[in-house]
C-alpha cells in the first residue's frame, strides 16, 4: 500500500493517494494462502479548498415518524440537519470520504438504526429509513401440544406481563397474539391429562416467539425416559441437551456429562447437545420411545478449532500514522472496523472469525491530521 502527499506551490491545496501494492492472507489454522493485487487509487479522502464536493440524501418514512426527525452524519465530516415536512433530508459539500448516518425521532425507532456511505466522486442517495412509533408493534408466542389427543381442546393459560387465556385446536396448536414485549409464562390444563413440562417460560423481546411446546399424558399412562451421556466430561459437563419431536424440552448435563429426559410419553425425538467452545459427534441422534426407555444416546464433544486470519500489506512509500483494518460478510460491504486504534505494524491478526465463514477485507491508511484514505482492494477468506 502505497501512500502519496504533497502540496503545490501555488495553491497550497494537500492531497493523499493511496497504492495498495499487495496483500497476504494466512488462515491459521490450515494450508490456506490468499494474495490479492494490489489496486492504485487516486481518490483523496479530504476534498482540498475549491475542489469538487458531494452529497448524501434520502427519506424518511411514513410522514408521522419522519417529518421533522434529526438526522445525524458522522465519519469524515459531522453534521445535523432536520428532515423537512416530506421526511426528506440531504447533507451537501461533503468530501469523499466513509460517512454513518444515523436518524432520531423522540417516540420512535428507525430501522436500519444507522448506514454506513462511502463518498467516492458521486453523490449518494437513497439512505432511507423507516419509522416506527415505539410500543405500537406487538408480537406472539405459540406452541403445540401433543400427541393431539390430549392437546386437543385443552386450555392454555398465559401470566406474566399480561394475563390471558387460549384453547388448543384439533391438532393441540395454540398462539397468543398481540403481546409486548415482557416475560410470560405459560401452563397447559386438561382434565385427565399430565402436561411435560408443566410450564414454560417465553420472553418476548422485538420478535415472535415459537415452539413453546408441551407433551400430554393421560393420567395413569405409563411414561418414558430418554437418557445418555457426553464424554469426555470437559466437553460433557454443563452441556445444553435439547429434545424434540413428539414433545420438546431442554436440561444440563450434570458434573459426568450425564442427562436424561424423564416423563415422555411413547413417540418418536431428536437429541441435540451444545457448548460453546464445543462440537459433538453425533450432531444429534433420534429416539423412537415404544413402551420402554430409551438410554445409551451417547455423544463425543470435541474442543472446537480456534480459527484466525492474518492480513499483511506492502509500507506506504510516505508518511502516514497508521492503518485501519475492516471486515465484511458480504463482498463489497458494509465493513465493520477491527481495530480499536491505528495500526503501527504492516500486519493485522483477526482472531474473533468463525468456522464455515467467508469474511472480507481491506484497509485504509491515516495521516498525521487524521485523514482517512478511501478503501483498498478487497480481499476474501474462507475459514474452514
Amino acid at each position: 500500500m502505497t501512500v502519496v502527499t504533497g502540496a503545490h506551490a501555488v495553491n497550497r491545496r494537500a492531497y493523499m493517494r493511496l497504492n495498495f501494492v499487495a496483500w497476504t492472507l494466512l488462515l491459521i489454522p490450515g494450508a490456506m494462502v490468499c494474495g490479492c493485487a494490489g489496486v492504485t487509487s487516486g481518490n483523496s479522502a479530504q476534498a482540498s479548498a475549491g475542489s469538487q464536493t458531494y452529497s448524501i440524501s434520502g427519506t424518511l418514512s411514513p410522514s408521522a415518524g419522519g417529518v421533522g426527525a434529526a438526522v445525524t452524519l458522522g465519519g469524515v465530516a459531522s453534521a445535523t440537519v432536520t428532515t423537512d415536512s416530506s421526511g426528506n433530508y440531504i447533507f451537501s459539500g461533503l468530501a469523499n470520504g466513509v460517512y454513518t448516518v444515523a436518524a432520531s425521532h423522540s417516540g420512535y425507532t428507525f430501522s436500519p438504526t444507522s448506514q454506513n456511505a462511502t463518498v467516492s466522486g458521486t453523490n449518494i442517495t437513497g439512505m432511507n429509513f423507516t419509522a416506527t412509533a415505539q410500543g405500537s408493534q406487538t408480537f406472539s408466542i405459540s406452541g403445540t401440544i401433543s400427541p393431539a389427543a390430549g392437546g386437543n381442546g385443552a386450555k392454555v393459560t398465559l401470566s406474566g406481563t399480561v394475563s390471558a387465556t387460549t384453547t388448543a385446536n384439533s391438532s393441540g396448536a395454540y398462539i397468543f397474539a398481540g403481546l409486548a414485549n415482557g416475560t410470560y409464562a405459560v401452563t397447559p390444563s386438561r382434565t385427565g391429562y399430565t402436561f411435560s413440562p408443566t410450564s414454560q417460560s417465553a420472553t418476548v423481546a422485538g420478535a415472535n416467539v415459537s415452539g413453546v411446546n408441551f407433551s400430554s399424558n393421560a393420567q395413569g399412562s405409563q411414561t418414558y425416559n430418554i437418557s445418555g451421556t457426553i464424554s469426555p466430561t470437559t466437553g460433557g459437563a454443563g452441556a445444553t441437551v435439547t429434545l424434540s419431536g413428539t414433545a420438546s424440552n431442554t436440561t444440563i448435563a450434570n458434573s459426568s456429562g450425564a442427562y436424561t429426559f424423564t416423563g415422555f410419553g411413547n413417540g418418536t425425538y431428536t437429541v441435540t447437545p451444545s457448548h460453546v467452545g464445543y462440537t459433538f459427534s453425533p450432531t444429534s441422534r433420534s429416539a423412537t420411545v415404544n413402551g420402554a426407555s430409551v438410554t445409551g444416546l451417547n455423544f463425543t464433544a470435541a474442543a472446537a478449532t480456534a480459527h484466525t486470519v492474518r492480513a499483511s500489506w506492502a509500507a506506504s512509500t510516505s508518511v502516514v500514522s497508521g492503518y485501519n483494518v475492516y471486515r465484511g460478510t458480504v463482498s463489497g460491504g458494509p465493513y465493520t472496523k477491527l481495530n480499536g486504534s491505528l495500526v503501527a505494524l504492516l500486519a493485522y491478526t483477526d482472531a474473533t472469525v468463525l468456522s464455515g465463514q467467508t469474511y472480507f477485507f481491506v484497509t485504509s491508511a491515516v495521516d498525521g491530521s487524521g485523514n482517512e484514505s478511501v478503501f483498498s482492494n478487497e480481499v476474501a477468506a474462507v475459514v474452514p
